[in-house]
């Protein structure tokens, strides 16, 4: 009970309780005040330290395929799959890989966040897979709704954090946490960037090798991405490109992406995730820090 419930606006506390009584609800509003002052800041660390699990190992609850050439909602393939704590990307229901690239949309909207997972290349490509999409892979941040993408269309426009194997140990060179923009285009040292790719300095590792990825969104602000605990990429206003034909009617005037979804990569080599998680941050919290 409140203390303005035991007194009315014309009679002091002393005129009823008297002063132990005084005493006595003034120490227990001291104290009721003690405990609600300290409570939102404990509720506030435990949102802020969270991560949230959006895989529960077992199935594809809370996440939408959009396979080129098939509708929304149809894993054509049978192209992802959950089980033993694992997602795997698989193309062994194919006998071609025709160009089905394919995407897995989490179903929440986010604006600022990061996302973790492990991720690693297993098996050959698919038969008839593009020699670029050798040990290849990533995840679209910012992605457009997967119901707005055409038919055949065989990228969303977003911003992808792109994942790479080891195609020969012998020959290094080739890196991963790279950034690729299918529509869109994005600013670094303070000049846009046009290129579809642009190539981090983070080796990539061997095949069946687990890899630790964690990108920090900002709204349209900045995009930070991490591998192994190690920064491998900053860039800065995501934006969308209005020569780009799939950007039709997702924007008005204001050429600023600061929100999507993220959707997982199938481009034709088999590939294993886990640990995904996500944690919400807001603008204030977003790119205070440096490191993951």
């Amino acid at each position: 009970m409140h203390l303005d419930a035991l007194m009315s606006r014309d009679e002091p506390v002393s005129g009823r309780l008297g002063l132990s009584g005084v005493r006595s609800v003034a120490l227990c509003a001291a104290v009721a005040a003690v405990l609600v002052a300290c409570a939102p800041v404990r509720e506030a660390a435990t949102v802020e330290d969270s991560w949230q699990s959006i895989f529960d190992g077992e199935s594809l609850e809370g996440w939408t395929p959009k396979v080129r050439g098939a509708p929304v909602g149809e894993n054509f393939g049978d192209m992802f799959r959950a089980g033993d704590g694992v997602l795997t990307v698989s193309f062994d229901q194919l006998e071609t890989f025709d160009n089905r690239f394919g995407h897995l949309f989490y179903e929440t909207e986010y604006t600022h966040y990061r996302l973790r997972l492990d991720y690693r290349f297993v098996g050959e490509q698919a038969a008839e897979g593009p020699d670029w999409a050798i040990q290849n892979s990533g995840v679209m941040l910012h992605a457009q709704p997967p119901e707005t993408m055409r038919l055949d269309q065989p990228f969303p426009v977003s911003i992808e954090a792109q994942f790479l194997g080891a195609i020969d140990a012998d020959a290094p060179g080739r890196t991963t946490g790279n950034v690729c923009t299918p529509g869109t285009h994005i600013e670094l040292q303070g000049e846009l960037v046009t290129g579809h790719c642009i190539n981090s300095e983070t080796q990539a590792r061997p095949l069946t090798e687990w890899v630790s990825f964690e990108a920090e969104v900002c709204g349209s602000n900045s995009i930070r991405l991490y591998v192994n605990g190690e920064p491998s990429f900053e860039l800065f206003a995501p934006q969308y490109d209005p020569g780009d034909g799939d950007t039709v009617g997702l924007f008005e005037t204001d050429l600023s992406l600061g929100r999507g979804y993220f959707a997982l990569q199938a481009e034709s080599h088999p590939l294993e995730l886990r640990g995904i998680e996500v944690k919400p941050l807001t603008a204030a919290t977003c790119g205070v820090s440096v490191q993951p």
